[in-house]
């Protein structure tokens, strides 16, 4: 039976100045903190970053379900009036059920296949992906909803979310692990890639040095940001405060800080959590 948050979390107590909720299964919905921020600089924001356990790729859903409870959890005591889950993993595991338990919005993240397909001129577009989302149904709706008329190349990307965690986002070592996933769709004919793990982002410059400028990458962080915005402010929750804050939560000690501080670009702290 799932847990009831009503009460307290129920967004009729909620005031404007009340932090966004992001969380991810490490550093990687840091590429989605930066789009949302960019859009909602006014809002303060809770980042939790669960570095102790990712990726979740190889997780079983019931300990990412788990996860998913807590840390939502921790970010609605520390006060958010809305989640966002910046992992395509635990959006296709545990969005539906995070929805029955909590009375607060939660927005999840969809790979942007649709807008590929639009994009598209040789109508062959590719995903890139952790195995775990290629593997997963939600993808496979997507593609067989908008991409009917399109070729959709699913490349599973094992090993790319921990070398962004670990700093790695450009050098041969980036090169090396992406070149074997990405020469088959140039020479397919592939014109638009989609980034669909949230820390593909941050490979954004290797990813388009090596596939050339006639191929164009799209990821749905933009695309996320718009809709936080559009749900705060069907419910009169947009700050209207002068300036912003960010503090980020981590389950993975003062490594996961210190690489949050690298990919962010500025100086950050974060409070460890078990």
């Amino acid at each position: 039976m799932p847990i009831s948050h009503r009460g307290p979390y129920d967004i009729g107590y909620m005031e404007p100045e009340a932090p966004i909720g992001i969380f991810d299964s490490g550093l990687g919905g840091l590429s989605v903190l930066k789009e949302v921020r960019s859009l909602l600089p006014r809002e303060r924001y809770v980042y939790f970053a669960d570095s102790a356990h990712c990726p979740y790729g190889g997780r079983s859903s019931l300990f990412i379900l788990a996860r998913c409870t807590e840390i939502a959890s921790e970010l609605l005591g520390r006060g958010a009036k809305i989640l966002v889950v910046a992992c395509n993993t635990a959006t296709s595991v545990a969005l539906a059920d995070l929805r029955k338990m909590f009375d607060v919005p939660i927005v999840g993240l969809v790979p942007a296949v649709k807008p590929a397909v639009a994009l598209s001129r040789t109508n062959r577009v590719a995903v890139l992906a952790t195995p775990r989302t290629v593997e997963g149904e939600s993808l496979h709706e997507l593609i067989c909803r908008f991409a009917r008329d399109t070729q959709v190349y699913t490349v599973p990307a094992p090993g790319l979310a921990e070398l962004v965690e670990s700093g790695v986002v450009g050098g041969p070592r980036a090169e090396e692990a992406l070149l074997p996933l990405l020469s088959p769709l140039v020479t397919a004919g592939v014109d638009v890639i989609v980034l669909g793990c949230t820390h593909y982002p941050f490979l954004r410059e290797t990813i388009q040095d090596l596939v050339g400028p006639e191929v164009r990458l799209i990821d749905s962080g933009a695309a996320i940001a718009r809709r936080v915005r559009a749900v705060l402010s069907d419910r009169g929750l947009l700050s209207r405060a002068d300036s912003g804050g960010l503090e980020i939560v981590t389950s993975g000690g003062a490594a996961a800080a210190e690489m949050a501080s690298r990919l962010l670009g500025e100086p950050v702290r974060a409070t460890a959590v078990g």
